[in-house]
Parts: structure tokens; C-alpha cells; sequence
């Protein structure tokens, strides 16, 4: 579906993603192969909230995004037939009715074969959203961009279900390939040195923030040559990228990635399978000129034209 022409859209003054039709997930209409969502939460957060207001700035910014992707020579909302599903609602502090209102709403996107885009919101909405996909898709190779491991337990906080807990819920639960999980820009302090036992055990890739801004166009074509042609989810958490970037996070990091160095990566992953994506962490009240949005709404951009690239193979 095409976006609606800048001036049409000033007329109304809404502000749905990239100006795309508003359609209800439940209920997608033929054709549609990507489906944008907002999950208008920070309730797993454990230092500073806000994530919950995301969606939100990162569909106000959206709206300056052009369609035409030079590098791969198309259209992504056109080409993936893009629409905009709205927020997924449910009671702010309630976690657990949270993660069940998200899988609700991924779920039938993905038995459709549309491609979920889920922006956050803090990083535990990944999880009920990979649950979604890999009960359609069957477990998932795993591109993980952040500067942490998530993988933490309930030992850090007393909580099992924080911002710090997805990538370990997905890795016991099944719902990544096995070797299939890539972790990409981490750095900083662990908590322990069995911090990365369990993505060890599983065989986890892990390239540091360092080793991926020497080698990124290499560490692009290893994902994709060891993916092959299996379904393939990348959660995306913006404190990957250097805070000198990317100021609106909540856990912040520095020496991360550059913003041009996160949309190149997503470039260089052209030809996977994508059956889903989500972006997180964009914390509005600590951003600084909607720059955090603004990289956030390009990361989507990015995703989607991943999506068309796969779909025309």
C-alpha cells in the first residue's frame, strides 16, 4: 500500500507510521505483507522509564521518511504492501496481560505471512513476540543487536521477566535455532562471568561492539550465509548504538556502534528470511532532538526493506 502524500497527511494531522493505512491486525486485508506496531510499554525497565511513550514520537518522525530505498532499488511499503496496526493495549503494569496482549497481536500477522514490526516500548515485548513467530515459523535464527546480553535471571533484580530477561526466556523456551542466536554490539560490565554461560552452552555468536564496527560488512555475510533460508527475527535495542548517537535509551552505554554503522548492518543482512522485527528502548524524555526516534524510525525502514528484498527472491 502506498504512504499517503505529505500534504494529505498535514490535513488530518495523525501520525501513523511512515504514513501508512491504519488497519486492524485482527483483520488484514489481502495482500498485506508487513504489519507495524506499537507496544507502549516500559514496565520491565529497571533504570530509567519512559520507553512506554515510543511509539508514539517514533510515528511523529516517521512521517519525513521517503519511500524510495536507493540501495535496494525499491519500494519497502509498497513492495511489502505495509500497514500500520496500531498500539497493542493492555493494562500498563499489568507484564504478564502485556505479553499475552502482544503474542495476541503478532500471532495472527505471522499465520498470515505478514511480517511483524513491533516497536517499543522496553525489550521485554521481544519475547512474547517471538513466541508468536515461532509457533508459525518453527525456532528462529536469532539477530540480536544490544548492548547487553539479556539473559539475565531473577537473581539480578528478584524478577524473571524484566528488560534484562528476553533473550534467556527464548533460549530455554526453544524459540531460537540451535547456534542460531547472534549477539551483536555488546560491551561494557557483566554482572558475573557466567553472564554468557547459557549462550555459550547454545552455541550463541557473540561479536562486541568493537569487533562489529571493524568488521561489519564481514559479520553481515557470515549471519546470512550460516541462516541459509531459515526464518530469521531481529530484536533490535537502541542502547547498541553509542549514546553520542542515540541519547534516548534508558540503559545507556558507552562505545557503541555508530548510527550509520547500525543502518549499515541492517543493509548488509539483504537476502535473509525476515519474518520479524522489533526495535526497542527509545526513551523520549531523556532524547535530544528526537535523535534516538528519528535512528529508531530508520531501523524500521531498514527492517521493511529487508522484508521486500526477501519477498522478491
Amino acid at each position: 500500500m502506498p504512504q499517503q502524500p505529505a500534504h494529505e497527511y498535514l490535513a488530518h494531522g495523525q501520525a501513523p507510521f511512515f504514513r501508512l493505512p491504519c488497519v486492524d491486525p485482527a483483520d488484514l486485508p489481502e495482500g498485506v505483507g508487513a504489519v507495524v506496531l506499537g507496544a507502549p510499554t516500559d514496565a520491565g525497565t529497571t533504570y530509567q522509564p519512559g520507553a512506554r511513550l515510543a511509539p508514539w514520537h517514533v510515528r511523529r518522525v516517521s512521517a519525513l521518511v521517503q519511500g524510495w530505498h536507493v540501495r535496494h532499488g525499491l519500494d519497502p511499503f509498497q513492495a511489502t504492501r505495509a500497514v500500520d496496526g496500531g498500539n497493542v493495549v493492555f493494562p500498563p503494569f499489568d507484564r504478564e496481560a502485556g505479553r499475552a496482549a502482544i503474542e495476541a497481536a503478532v500471532a495472527p500477522i505471522a499465520a498470515r505471512g505478514a511480517v511483524p514490526f513491533v516497536v517499543g516500548g522496553d525489550h521485554s515485548v521481544a519475547l512474547p513476540a517471538l513466541r508468536a513467530a515461532a509457533r508459525v515459523h518453527g525456532p528462529l535464527v536469532l539477530v540480536h543487536v544490544d548492548a547487553h546480553l539479556d539473559t539475565s535471571g531473577p537473581e539480578t533484580w528478584g524478577d524473571a521477566w524484566h528488560h534484562g530477561t528476553p533473550i534467556r526466556h527464548a533460549l530455554v523456551e526453544g524459540l531460537v535455532a540451535d547456534g542460531g542466536l547472534w549477539q551483536l554490539g555488546v560491551r561494557g560490565p557483566w554482572g558475573s562471568p557466567e553472564d554468557g554461560a547459557l549462550g555459550d552452552r547454545l552455541r550463541a555468536h557473540r561479536v562486541d561492539a568493537d569487533a562489529l564496527a571493524a568488521g561489519l560488512s564481514g559479520v553481515a555475510r557470515e549471519i546470512r550465509a550460516e541462516a541459509g533460508d531459515r526464518p530469521a527475527w531481529i530484536t533490535f535495542d537502541v542502547d547498541a548504538v553509542d549514546p553520542a548517537h542515540a541519547p534516548g535509551t534508558g540503559t545507556p552505554v558507552p562505545g557503541g556502534i555508530s548510527s550509520r554503522d547500525a543502518l549499515a548492518l541492517l543493509r548488509g543482512l539483504a537476502g535473509l528470511r525476515l519474518v520479524g522485527m522489533d526495535v526497542v528502548e527509545v526513551c523520549p524524555p531523556l532524547d535530544h532532538a528526537d535523535l534516538t526516534s528519528h535512528l529508531a524510525a530508520h531501523l524500521v525502514y531498514e527492517g521493511l526493506a529487508l522484508a521486500a528484498v526477501a519477498a522478491r527472491r
